[in-house]
């Protein structure tokens, strides 16, 4: 599983380094968070995309960001190993940590593809 949601969240972020190139600061924070929704049951991932959302958010002086992403990071290291993930949650500070989201659909298929590889 690892693997193959690496590679649909490095999709997502080079999209929002494409979106960062064109200084569209907004469609690079959602692809981002698209990242989030794909990468948040790995550890890694989940610590990755949140890492590049606190660089996101302090390229754009966005201090409240910075905040919740710091502890965003600290809590997707301690919490993702136990499966303590609000499925779905975008992973900004705009939404509570805790709270389970809908899933975009085309993310949700993207998802079960790569649960389905693994049986």
């Amino acid at each position: 599983m690892k693997n193959k949601i690496r590679e649909y969240v490095e999709i997502e972020l080079l999209d929002a380094r494409t979106m960062r190139s064109q200084n569209n600061h907004l469609k690079e924070f959602a692809s981002l968070e698209r990242a989030h929704i794909l990468g948040q049951a790995s550890t890694f991932e989940h610590v990755r995309v949140h890492y590049h959302m606190l660089v996101w958010a302090f390229r754009n002086r966005n201090y409240a960001e910075v905040f919740g992403q710091i502890f965003r990071l600290i809590g997707a290291a301690v919490l993702t190993p136990f499966g303590m993930i609000p499925i779905g949650n975008t992973g900004g500070s705009n939404v509570s940590p805790f709270k389970s989201m809908p899933i975009p659909s085309d993310l949700e298929k993207k998802l079960n593809s790569v649960k389905s590889s693994q049986d």
